[in-house]
């Protein structure tokens, strides 16, 4: 054979074996990003990473040390090739103290001192490191080694390296994000199983109470809320027309917070409440003995509770009422043709235990209209930056008041004009609810019998 043709045989063997070899390089590339596109196994996926660098660089072995989401070494998932060989050094990574420490990954000097690490333990080897990275977020390190020093790392070499080191931080990435998604996925199953007992304790209706209309709604901020409203037969062994005809409590309040624990000092709340009013104590007494009876409970929890309670005899037509420092209701009295504040003097419920309250007392005539509100209503912020504020919620009654509209009808329009000046497509800061009463306009109030004894 000529000299010539040797050559070319040479060259072509040489070809062949390098297009062999990117051919198995290539197919040991596809197969980890198949893995990568189809894992749902974290852990699989994992042992795959040294088998496969370590025979696309030809090398003895590979170290992968991944990190948790807040920067510290994930020490269960540490991986090598030969581990069986290799357990000193896996004891002494899962041992680093410095590992441990939040934010570990974000620190060059952190990562500079687990390179000494793994270089002390190997002495003489040729290593080469590299980071795993996505997004700029540290996910792990990769370490490609052969313990007889002949480390030659090509540009070849080290770009397939740093492939692999890319799509492994993918790979944890994604698995992080998976494991994040299912705990807010559960939290979220929370709320909602939360939002629906709540809902639950709210009234699904307003009761039949003679000569009045009555409508309600709360709107919380978050699924679950702090807003309180409620109707409560003071005798509730009464049957038909006779609870109809008889005195109903009708209370509104705000457990000062939002969310969970809002709501559940609320349901608290309105355990104890309902307790109350069996005792069929006047307003100003019902809200002593509850402060008393939540003022421990309170305390611990950091919170206070504002609440106005009234009672409503049908036959008297008469509302007495006692408020513990809430938004006092707004009273529209149809034969003034005005709107005023229905309040009395007392404290926050938990805020301290000698704390006293002032019962207050009138006549509904045909034709009123009394607004109970939470502050979610007035402090709603509108698009332009204003508060919603107690003198625009005024104005709005007065001009609900009189288009002769039932209760129900008031209602929604003062949770339309809310929304509109909110803005359709933003949230509420804080819960916002509303009970609207209307005395019927034919009611016949009871005769004053002036006749002298």
């Amino acid at each position: 054979m000529s000299q010539s043709s040797a050559a070319y045989s040479s060259i072509r063997e040489l070809l062949d074996s390098l297009a062999k070899e990117q051919n198995r390089n290539q197919q040991l590339l596809a197969s980890l990003g198949f893995a990568l596109r189809h894992f749902t196994n974290l852990n699989r996926f994992l042992d795959l990473v040294p088998v496969i660098a370590s025979r696309l660089v030809c090398l003895e072995g590979v170290l992968l040390v991944p990190f948790h989401l807040h920067g510290v070494i994930w020490k269960e998932q540490i991986r090598i090739t030969s581990p069986d060989k290799s357990q000193s050094l896996i004891r002494k990574l899962q041992g680093f103290s410095r590992g441990q420490i939040s934010g570990f990954a974000f620190e060059e000097d952190h990562l500079l001192a687990m390179d000494s690490l793994v270089q002390a333990h190997m002495p003489g080897s040729g290593i080469y490191a590299t980071s795993l990275v996505s997004r700029g977020r540290h996910y792990g390190r990769l370490y490609a080694f052969d313990r007889k020093g002949t480390l030659v790392a090509s540009d070849v070499n080290r770009r397939h390296i740093q492939i692999i080191a890319d799509l492994t931080a993918v790979a944890i990435e994604n698995d992080l994000f998976i494991q994040e998604t299912r705990k807010h996925e559960s939290v979220d199953r929370q709320l909602s199983i939360g939002a629906e007992i709540q809902a639950q304790l709210l009234p699904d209706h307003c009761p039949i109470i003679e000569g009045i209309e009555l409508a309600a709604r709360c709107r919380p901020a978050f699924q679950v809320g702090g807003d309180y409203y409620d109707f409560m037969p003071t005798r509730p062994e009464l049957l038909g027309r006779r609870r109809e005809r008889g005195r109903w409590a009708l209370v509104v309040g705000d457990v000062m917070g939002k969310g969970i624990p809002a709501g559940l000092l609320m349901t608290m709340l309105r355990g104890m409440l309902r307790a109350e009013v069996l005792s069929g104590l006047p307003p100003d007494r019902i809200l002593h003995d509850l402060n008393q009876l939540a003022l421990d409970d309170l305390a611990q929890s950091h919170r206070f509770v504002t609440l106005f309670y009234s009672d409503y005899d049908p036959r008297s037509h008469k509302l007495r009422f006692a408020n513990a420092a809430h938004n006092p209701p707004l009273l529209w009295k149809a034969d003034k043709q005005s709107v005023s504040r229905l309040d009395a003097p007392g404290l926050l419920i938990g805020l301290q235990p000698d704390a006293d309250y002032v019962c207050g007392e009138i006549t509904l005539d045909p034709g009123d209209v009394l607004l109970y509100y939470t502050d979610g209503v007035t402090e709603a912020l509108g698009m332009n930056g204003d508060r919603f504020d107690e003198t625009r919620l005024i104005a709005l009654l007065e001009e609900v008041s009189t288009q002769s509209l039932s209760a129900q009808a008031i209602l929604e329009k003062l949770f339309k004009r809310l929304d509109r000046f909110v803005g359709n497509e933003n949230q509420l800061e804080d819960d916002a609810s509303m009970v609207v009463l209307k005395v019927g306009e034919g009611l016949l109030l009871p005769k004053v019998n002036n006749s002298l004894n």
